[in-house]
């Protein structure tokens, strides 16, 4: 299983003023720190777990940023390069980067790659590639041309296999594309032709790669909507021949193949892709996580605002730009297994599997320890970025967390439990959990404008949590109206009062569609079904207009006159959805619930009586059950009472629609007459 935390926006300004939204966003030698590059003329450093700002760095009026800056992990520098040609290097000393080290190469950079472990490199837009060192110690010196005439490179990455670095580049001419791999320990450049397979027939629109042993794995996004595969050698048998490569299917549709924009592709691990792009199903983009072992979907969470198709994968973190906004959204991904991608992975129920926690966390890397370093994505993630921990806390995170509960800010409050999260489960960490709630919801009764509504979800989404074992919780979301967290403890807990499950239905029941609308609510239970109570409701319209009532057919005689002569009720029905899929979602969770019919009864008494009925609620459990409910003696009673019910609807929507006949026959009557009575003058102004 995979899952998609709740985002926060890192960005306090609109980035992306070019059309195409931010260059990059780089680690710096800080684990916890990332260079944010824009694509006019400023690079901003931001440390993510306090989402603010740390440094600003800007070119001059004329200028322009044309590289993504980086961090040089052996200096601590950073650099930049702007109009293509000028090379920026500076430190957090610097303020003004007019005044900074300045070099004018004598050729233009496509990028500047910069890893863990060894010196930055630099990929000339011509495919030749640089050290940093020996650049700027001859920065005149003759660059040659690499690639063909009219080949441009359009993605590149830098990584280390067996602690020697490799870069990747990909070029496309004519349609067709080229892979150019580098290799520095053997200095030979290795070209390789990458075959379309028999069913794409498609243009590449995003890459991203991975190392399996014996082979680089690149995986890329095609206008199709599928995710393709190539296998490359990392030691090919010919490396100085141009070799060719076949990409195969590896995803099938895994975004609409309308999108002309707007998708990105990358690798979480060797089992998960994160895709950037909007569904077969939906218009707006979508950020969605893949199970590529068993080819299922594992999570999705909408992006209303859109997204300039860029995508950034560092430790945890996704980063991308929601609307003008860089926005961040913590995951977590399992070990791949059958139950696990189908969801059917009980934790609960087997002592021996846990909820995976973040498997590397920003915060813990300092000096606190990585948390489960037993999983083989942390260990390539360690690897890969050399971070060594040798510092371990005197004081337990658990320990830690208790107090800051007690009294630190909510933002202190989510470092310190992103740090307890990412240690190793303990047997007492169910308790844990339970008594920093307990903490929090003791605090927010002392101070009602507390209300750590992040920390509250991370610590449901640990799946260890019940009523009992935190009982404020439930009540607390009802106070604040929070049906997000409510939702959640209905679909979690199962030992939840009828009484409070009354309580949340009254408050799904009663709550405004526009707040409704604003809110993250899981879709899962009504995405299956909403297209066809849609499509079916057009057609029920459409057969009541278009057939009316048939005296031939039994009438239900008693239903109709009953309601004739009750004319108010028939009026009270609506006849728009007064169920939208969001309120849907949330009623479905009230009815998946545990609860006794028994205990439940007394407190339904209490429903206010415009909520009483929920004629589309209803309809939904049918399309839903309908093979179940035609099927089971049980139901033959109510189907009957539904038809009868339909059938006196029918009868009485007939008869309206004879009136509405009537008075429109009359209306235009009325019309004619008066138009009849009308004259009008007209003025001819000659010059």
């Amino acid at each position: 299983m995979a899952a998609l935390e709740e985002g926060f926006t890192l960005t306090a300004v609109p980035l992306g003023s070019g059309p195409d939204g931010p260059l990059g966003v780089e680690q710096s030698d800080k684990t916890d720190q990332f260079l944010v590059t824009d694509s006019g003329r400023t690079v901003i450093l931001y440390k993510v777990s306090d989402q603010k700002p740390l440094g600003s760095w800007s070119v001059k009026q004329g200028q322009i940023i044309t590289c993504p800056a980086v961090c040089n992990f052996q200096t601590g520098e950073y650099i930049v390069v702007h109009d293509n040609k000028v090379l920026r290097i500076w430190n957090n000393e610097d303020v003004n980067l007019d005044k900074v080290f300045k070099a004018t190469l004598s050729a233009e950079v496509y990028r500047i790659h910069s890893i863990q472990g060894t010196e930055p490199l630099v990929l000339f837009k011509e495919g030749a590639i640089r050290g940093l060192e020996a650049l700027l110690a001859e920065p005149q010196q003759k660059i040659e041309t690499v690639i063909s005439e009219e080949e441009v490179i359009k993605w590149t990455k830098f990584f280390m296999v067996f602690r020697h670095p490799v870069l990747i580049f990909i070029t496309e001419k004519h349609g067709n594309y080229f892979a150019y791999v580098q290799k520095f320990n053997s200095r030979i450049l290795s070209k390789y032709t990458l075959l379309l397979g028999q069913e794409e027939k498609s243009v590449t629109q995003s890459f991203s790669t991975s190392v399996h042993r014996k082979f680089i794995s690149l995986m890329s996004l095609s206008s199709d909507g599928c995710v393709y595969e190539t296998l490359i050698p990392v030691h090919p048998s010919d490396p100085e021949k141009n070799q060719r490569v076949v990409r195969s299917l590896l995803l099938k549709s895994v975004v609409s193949g309308n999108a002309r924009s707007g998708v990105a592709l990358t690798i979480l691990d060797q089992d998960h892709v994160a895709v950037l792009g909007p569904p077969l199903s939906a218009s707006k983009e979508c950020l969605s996580i893949w199970n590529t072992k068993f080819q299922t979907l594992q999570t999705s969470k909408e992006l209303p605002q859109g997204t300039s198709g860029q995508l950034w994968y560092h430790g945890e973190n996704l980063f991308m730009l929601h609307g003008k906004f860089l926005t961040v959204i913590p995951y977590k991904c399992e070990v791949s297994s059958l139950a696990g991608a189908l969801g059917k992975l009980k934790h609960s129920q087997d002592p021996d599997i846990h909820a995976m926690t973040h498997f590397v966390n920003w915060e813990t890397s300092q000096g606190y320890g990585l948390g489960s370093q037993n999983s083989e994505q942390s260990k390539r993630i360690l690897r890969r970025r050399k971070i060594e921990v040798s510092v371990q806390p005197e004081v337990p995170p658990s320990i830690q967390l208790l107090a800051a509960v007690q009294k630190d800010s909510e933002k202190h409050i989510e470092v310190e439990l992103r740090k307890f999260l990412a240690v190793k489960r303990t047997p007492d960490f169910h308790t844990i959990i339970g008594d920093v709630v307990i903490g929090i919801l003791g605090r927010y009764k002392a101070e009602p404008s507390f209300y750590p509504r992040n920390c509250l979800m991370q610590l449901i989404q640990t799946r260890v949590l019940s009523y009992s074992l935190c009982p404020g919780l439930m009540e607390s979301a009802l106070e604040k109206t929070d049906v997000q967290i409510l939702q959640i403890c209905l679909q979690q807990f199962p030992d939840i009062p009828e009484s409070v499950t009354c309580a949340c239905l009254k408050i799904f029941l009663s709550i405004g569609d526009d707040s409704l609308q604003e809110t993250d609510i899981n879709m899962e239970s009504v995405s299956d079904y909403t297209a066809t109570i849609q499509d079916g409701e057009i057609e029920q319209q459409t057969e009541i207009l278009q057939n009316g009532f048939n005296p031939e057919e039994d009438n239900c005689e008693n239903c109709a006159q009953e309601l004739i002569e009750k004319p108010q009720a028939a009026t009270e029905e609506s006849t728009s959805c007064p169920v939208t899929g969001k309120r849907a979602a949330l009623l479905n969770a009230i009815l998946h619930s545990a609860y006794s019919e028994t205990f439940l009864l007394p407190h339904l008494k209490d429903i206010p009586a415009q909520h009483i009925t929920i004629m589309d609620w209803i309809c939904l459990l049918l399309d839903a059950n309908f093979t179940v409910v035609v099927m089971i003696p049980e139901a033959k009673r109510l189907l009957l009472s539904l038809y009868k019910f339909v059938k006196s609807q029918i009868s009485i929507c007939s008869e309206l629609n004879k009136i509405e006949v009537s008075f429109r026959e009359l209306q235009k009557l009325n019309q004619e007459k008066t138009n009849r009575e009308l004259y009008s003058i007209e003025v001819l102004e000659l010059f």
